[in-house]
């Protein structure tokens, strides 16, 4: 910065999270970079500056599992909606999943009527994934050229019967995707469940009318999820392909990924809020807002996930947004009932408030999780992901001291359902700054300018 040419913004007295320590810091910003760190800048050098006095400042949430459905589903969740509540959670930065889209994301043309349908829509930054899937190989490279951060396949069904929708990835198509994804220096994200396991006990609790909460939990045990992760890394080490599992909801298959890596694999793993703070029990109690696939764990099993946290055996946390109306939570059975947790708003004060309000779990751990980690497995992390000189300045403030009950009408997404409405958040976030501009502020809501862009 020149002599006399003043800051954009500082964010005063807030308790920095960096990369390995929390100090009480002020953030100078300027042109949406962070361009300065000190104890007391001159509120004087600044245009503007904002008091974050008593609040935590994090690096904003990448959250890098999200379905926002456009183009062709836009009436389950679109870039408005569905950004805004990322927006109002802290989320600065998304990665859009290529399926529930009509057409998915596995060829170029349809990438763009996606990046078409996000254009100046987007509250908060967003990248792409592509998709892998049967009878689309040779589109891999192309997806590649355009920018997509990687690819997503599914090893067990989609549950989308219709002709052109996005289908589970066979064992030729995922060995033969591998090779190419591996070749390109890509990541396969993977939806670890083993599809003849679920099927045969999905079909077999429907034909004896078994249709409850319980049923279907028991329909897809931890050892589906099990051996699709095991095979998946079989076909990994004979391919070299970089890996990424999603939503991964169990002890073991978390201890199997991380022995994978420790073996020397490049393989990464999420988990997603509902897993750390739901269980079986609240999937019985609540109904099919709670439903997702892999189902809701036991407790003991939510205690694993959380001990493998605090190991830092879990990369990363992603929300798994996964958006519809409301009508189709409503079904007479579990089963057809549409599986899918609506929880963009919540993952940052979920995380934040249970692992370190309740639990103590370092900050920087935490922050890793929700921004750094999916920053650097995805090619983000020259601007984002931390706050440090140079880098975006996307930020969250948060407040550790202020607990409230989240209500219905709180909620920016589509359609205002989600399991954890009436459960008591324990930290709120007052405010999210995407490039040093205000996106959110508690009271305020979320701005109407639109600034979030294509990160390629």
């Amino acid at each position: 910065m020149g002599g006399g040419e003043k800051l954009d913004l500082i964010i005063k007295k807030g308790s920095v999270v960096l990369k390995d320590e929390v100090r009480v810091l002020d953030i100078g910003i300027k042109a949406g970079r962070i361009v300065q760190l000190g104890e007391s800048l001159a509120a004087d050098s600044a245009e503007t500056t904002a008091d974050a006095d008593g609040l935590t400042v994090m690096a904003g949430m990448i959250d890098v599992h999200v379905h926002l459905n456009e183009p062709g589903l836009g009436d389950w969740e679109g870039f408005e909606s569905g950004s805004a509540a990322l927006a109002a959670g802290g989320c600065t930065t998304y990665i859009d999943m290529p399926l529930n889209g009509i057409p998915p994301t596995v060829t170029v043309p349809a990438m763009q009527l996606k990046l078409d349908a996000a254009k100046n829509r987007s509250h908060v930054d967003y990248a792409l994934w592509g998709g892998l899937v049967p009878g689309k190989l040779h589109e891999l490279e192309p997806l590649h050229e355009a920018g997509v951060v990687g690819y997503k396949a599914f090893m067990s069904s989609p549950g989308d019967p219709s002709e052109d929708a996005f289908r589970e990835a066979d064992d030729y198509t995922l060995l033969e995707g591998m090779k190419i994804i591996a070749s390109l220096g890509k990541v396969l994200a993977l939806h670890a469940e083993s599809e003849p396991i679920v099927a045969k006990l999905g079909g077999a609790m429907r034909a004896e009318g078994r249709l409850t909460a319980a049923d279907y939990a028991a329909s897809r045990p931890i050892i589906a999820e099990l051996e699709a992760i095991n095979r998946a890394l079989f076909y990994a080490e004979q391919t070299g392909c970089a890996l990424h599992f999603v939503h991964i909801s169990s002890g073991a298959g978390v201890k199997a990924i991380a022995a994978a890596r420790v073996r020397g694999m490049d393989v990464t793993v999420e988990t997603c809020p509902h897993y750390l703070t739901l269980t079986a029990a609240d999937l019985g109690r609540k109904g099919a807002v709670a439903k997702c696939s892999p189902p809701l764990r036991d407790e003991p099993e939510r205690e694993k996930l959380w001990t493998a946290i605090a190991a830092g055996d879990i990369d990363m946390v992603s929300s798994d947004h996964s958006p519809c109306p409301a009508p189709m939570k409503e079904a007479d059975n579990f089963f057809d009932s549409w599986g899918g947790i609506a929880g963009a708003q919540s993952s940052v004060e979920l995380v934040v408030g249970e692992g370190h309000v309740k639990r103590g779990i370092p900050l920087p751990l935490l922050s890793r999780l929700l921004s750094g980690a999916p920053a650097g497995r995805f090619g983000l992390d020259a601007a984002k992901g931390e706050i440090r000189i140079g880098a975006d300045a996307d930020l969250v403030l948060i407040d550790l001291n202020k607990r409230y009950i989240l209500e219905t009408e709180q909620l920016y997404q589509r359609h205002k359902h989600s399991p954890y409405i009436g459960e008591t958040m324990h930290c709120k976030i007052t405010a999210t700054y995407l490039g040093g501009k205000q996106v959110y502020r508690e009271g305020q809501g979320v701005s109407d300018c639109k600034r979030g862009r294509w990160v390629r």
